[in-house]
């Protein structure tokens, strides 16, 4: 089968090993139907992002453990449910299963353009929680405004009040700003860490103002459906920067990696 795949890693240079090529047919091990496992599949010691492990999804056959496939809507195309259960469903679950965000609610997404980051804002806006974003890009901060923000600053900017939450998957670069953007009582949500995992702690500032950082990856089965339905009852859609064929893989990949993506980039067979 045709396959988009990584025959080698360089942290220096992430596409020198990008590949489109042949690769066996996708098939199921033994055991994926094992059912055995309960409550929050994310703290399931034995979890592990599907690519770890097995052939990812950049091919013309996948094959998935039978408890992670969910109908599609009929509302949603293809293309549009392909961008729901990584991007989509890590913003849901940092909203609304870690965070708790409330409409009325103020929330500061670092970072805006990527993935997740405009799915926070789709997100949010249509649950009636008043979104702001940073960006260093002037288009991204026009674009994510676009999208539902009700503000979009430069990054690092002071912020005209201070926050419920902040939605955090810069890292180091944006960490300092996060925390001192927060109310008294606020929460950090982190699901990423794109610049860098060592930032300062600003400990003093974590306990006198009695501040919450919480962790979160992907999501549930359960938070996927919700999800789902939330996108078909909000008519809230993914924003998709580009849909491009598997043999124009790298095409999206640069452009990924040169920061000019808005959303998502869809690969199709």
């Amino acid at each position: 089968m045709r396959a988009v795949f990584a025959s080698d890693i360089d942290r220096d240079d992430p596409l020198r090993g990008l590949e489109v090529g042949e690769r066996p047919d996708a098939a199921a091990p033994e055991g994926w139907t094992d059912d055995s496992w309960r409550g929050d599949e994310t703290l399931d010691p034995r979890r592990s992002i599907l690519s770890e492990r097995h052939q990812g999804t950049f091919a013309e056959r996948v094959a998935v453990p039978r408890r992670n496939l969910v109908p599609k809507p009929p509302e949603l195309s293809f293309e549009q449910a392909a961008c729901l259960p990584t991007a989509r469903l890590t913003a849901y679950r940092m909203l609304f299963s870690r965070a708790r965000v409330v409409p009325g609610m103020t929330v500061l997404v670092q970072g805006a353009g990527g993935g997740v980051a405009t799915a926070l804002v789709v997100l949010g806006t249509a649950a009636g929680v008043r979104m702001w974003v940073t960006s260093r890009s002037e288009r991204k901060r026009s674009e994510a405004l676009e999208l539902g923000a009700d503000q979009a600053f430069e990054s690092d900017t002071r912020l005209p009040e201070r926050v419920d939450a902040v939605m955090e998957t810069v890292g180091q670069a944006t960490w300092s700003h996060s925390v001192r953007s927060l109310k008294p009582g606020g929460t950090i949500v982190v699901s990423g860490a794109t610049t860098g995992d060592s930032p300062s702690a600003e400990l003093r500032r974590m306990f006198f103002l009695q501040l919450s950082v919480i962790g979160s990856t992907m999501g549930t089965r359960d938070e996927l459906e919700r999800l789902i339905r939330l996108c078909v009852e909000k008519d809230v859609h993914p924003a998709i920067d580009d849909v491009l064929s598997l043999g124009e893989a790298r095409q999206g990949f640069e452009a990924m990696l040169a920061g000019e993506v808005v959303g998502k980039i869809v690969f199709t067979p």
